[in-house]
């Protein structure tokens, strides 16, 4: 007798990005897709007895990829993300998966100055600086772009510009713990930032995606645990927003220093 469960799994492929944004995701020397992602949907995968396997491809081939149904799902996507190249195309978006922060991230030095003393942007090729499109337009800001996040930082470290515009979160990560360079940059909430939130797509899994929705809200507390554990959504709380982990970790140890004298 055969066993039919093996038989009739589920195997999807989720196409996701060839790109060092850790701690959100990264792929190693093997080519092996790594991180925050990784885990979240290994366990969705595993609560629901779905085989799921990642293709990594490069940014620009991810989204040509899914509408031609090379892959299953795409991960990271949002609705405001390349509406021009998705018209006429039906894509099913899940609930945010993970909240983000896009902003510019300045020497300490900087930090709170107007957004008129920002002339010089480093930006990474591919990216959009959401809020200063009108400035950059007017030719009140020049744009500077890499190839990647190590090189634009280093320009901004280098002071060869004024600020560095990428995600928060990854740009903190890499600071902290790559270039062992804790605070060297730190996010400008007073100049204009950009929030949403990333999500997975599929032009015709709606129901998986709605299973994934669901698993959303029951595995909450496992959820929340892996975002802890990977500081996925450190800081973003508009109170803290600019306060590098490093210096919170420093006041929560001296709190309990505190603490434990009286």
């Amino acid at each position: 007798m055969v066993c039919s469960g093996a038989v009739s799994a589920e195997n999807y492929v989720i196409g996701v990005e060839k790109l060092a944004f850790a701690p959100h995701y990264s792929v190693d020397a093997q080519g092996q897709y790594r991180g925050f992602a990784r885990e979240l949907f290994d366990l969705f995968g595993q609560k629901n007895g779905i085989e799921l396997s990642y293709k990594v491809l490069p940014v620009e081939q991810l989204l040509p990829a899914l509408l031609s149904a090379q892959v299953d799902f795409k991960y990271p996507d949002s609705e405001a993300w390349s509406q021009a190249r998705k018209a006429g195309h039906s894509l099913i978006y899940s609930q945010g998966v993970v909240n983000y922060v896009d902003g510019v991230l300045v020497t300490p030095q900087r930090h709170g100055q107007p957004v008129e003393q920002l002339k010089r942007l480093a930006m990474v090729n591919g990216w959009t600086p959401w809020g200063y499109q009108e400035r950059i337009d007017a030719g009140q800001i020049e744009l500077t772009y890499s190839d990647d996040l190590r090189q634009m930082i280093r320009q901004a470290l280098k002071k060869d510009t004024d600020g560095a515009y990428f995600n928060v979160a990854v740009a903190t990560h890499y600071l902290d713990n790559i270039r062992a360079r804790p605070g060297a940059l730190v996010f400008d909430p007073k100049l204009p930032y950009n929030r949403g939130s990333f999500k997975l797509s599929s032009v015709k899994h709606a129901e998986v995606i709605q299973r994934f929705d669901r698993f959303l809200l029951e595995y909450q507390a496992e959820i929340a645990a892996l975002k802890s554990q990977y500081k996925v959504e450190a800081n973003l709380d508009a109170e803290r927003m600019g306060v590098e982990q490093w210096k919170l970790d420093f006041l929560a140890r001296k709190k309990l220093k505190d603490a434990q004298a009286h």
